[in-house]
């Protein structure tokens, strides 16, 4: 070939690196949703915004022998029903416990199979993680879970192609009670969750401190009392996702995307009440 034909080297490289640039932002992009205000402004059911005069209150990354019995026996008390967003590797150290709270009444919803941001892995081992998680969750109390939230609420590309075909709903939160911090106390979870207490919204609180500070869970416990009396004084019922009101969110991606590389196709969230491409 001549001279005149050939494309430099280093050309090829940054046409290389533009693609690899392009895909890891695309593949990012979805984490956005992070940010609480935008999602619940432009993604409401992902943020989990439900029914007006209900409150979905939500746990992550049990189940813990060491806490969630506690939690178990202070909702009884309460005559409240919650979703747990259960850790893969929690549930198969206590299967009994899952089964126990399912007994309750209590909802089991996919969290991951461990707490590593999603962001870290590629499509392949996110698909792996959540499939494992519900299949997990499905033998041990006989119910395939319905709903899935990524670890630290960082969604990615990979998350919503593997929700899409596994056939869960991708549901964060709209306040949450900072209650995994050493500092955390009963007071600050409900200084922090009061501003934003209202109808519809979707409640984060933990009850494990396997990935937070130890005893922080304590917070939270503590805290539910008087967070189920200040829901009954607005008129606000308190209950798990599945009363929520949150319909079919379905995350369809391109065929390229199905196919495995979520990175090239980008995503779009089609839901009733949210955004619309």
């Amino acid at each position: 070939m001549s001279g005149a034909g050939r494309i430099p080297p280093e050309r090829v490289v940054r046409a290389v690196a533009g693609l690899g640039v392009t895909a890891a932002v695309t593949y990012a992009a979805p984490s956005v949703a992070t940010l609480r205000h935008l999602r619940m402004r432009v993604l409401p059911v992902l943020a989990g915004v439900g029914a007006p005069d209900h409150v979905a209150l939500t746990f992550d990354d049990g189940p813990d022998p060491a806490s969630t019995p506690l939690f178990l026996e202070v909702l009884a008390e309460l005559d409240i029903r919650a979703t747990f967003f259960v850790l893969g590797t929690m549930l198969e150290r206590a299967p009994g416990l899952a089964q126990r709270m399912a007994d309750a009444g209590h909802e089991l919803a996919v969290h991951a199979w461990d707490h590593r941001p999603m962001l870290l892995r590629g499509p392949q081992s996110t698909y792996r993680q959540l499939r494992r998680t519900r299949d997990l969750i499905t033998a041990v109390t006989g119910r395939e879970p319905r709903f899935a939230r990524p670890p630290h609420g960082i969604l990615s590309a990979g998350f919503l192609v593997a929700a899409s075909r596994l056939r869960l709903v991708p549901v964060l939160w709209t306040a949450w009670g900072r209650d995994w911090t050493s500092t955390a106390t009963p007071l600050s979870v409900l200084a922090t969750l009061a501003p934003e207490l209202r109808g519809g919204g979707t409640i984060l609180l933990h009850d494990s401190d396997c990935t937070s500070a130890p005893q922080a869970w304590r917070s939270a416990l503590g805290a539910l009392p008087e967070l189920a009396a200040r829901c009954h004084e607005l008129g606000l019922r308190v209950g798990p996702l599945a009363e929520h009101g949150i319909g079919p969110q379905l995350c369809t991606v391109p065929g390229p995307a199905r196919a495995g590389w979520a990175g090239r196709a980008g995503y779009r969230l089609v839901q009733a009440s949210g955004y619309r491409e």
